[in-house]
């Protein structure tokens, strides 16, 4: 497996309403972060602060200048489901994510313990494998 290349495949993806933020995170930002606070309607995470609409893309997001990397403006703040991320070897062949090498499909479950391994410092207890 190779080191993210922040390629931004995963939050593109996932940034057209495919997150969620726990009660407690949503209740952080509104007391110590109401920047991204601000883009919260109803217990859902990047809406428009000005329409109340669902933003297609997150709006932490950020490209770096004439390069196709991507960084997020909110890296240390960031709701669970992007520290997670990615959890397993399936969802990040289905996400196209570029750290997949040939030698992770010709071995998955070796390629899983190696992204365990990767993540464990982020990933909840009930999640680690």
């Amino acid at each position: 497996m190779k080191d993210c290349n922040q390629c931004g495949k995963c939050c593109i993806h996932y940034g057209d309403g495919g997150l969620s933020a726990s009660t407690s995170e949503i209740e952080w930002w509104e007391n110590a972060r109401p920047s991204i606070y601000a883009y919260v309607k109803n217990g859902n995470i990047w809406v428009d602060p000005a329409t109340g609409e669902p933003l297609k893309r997150c709006p932490w997001l950020q490209q770096e200048p004439n390069q196709e990397k991507y960084t997020c403006a909110i890296y240390h703040d960031r709701p669970e489901d992007c520290r997670h991320y990615p959890t397993s070897i399936a969802e990040m062949v289905r996400d196209e994510c570029e750290m997949i090498e040939i030698k992770d499909l010709q071995n998955p479950k070796r390629a899983q313990q190696a992204l365990d391994a990767m993540m464990s410092d982020s990933r909840p207890a009930f999640l680690k494998t």
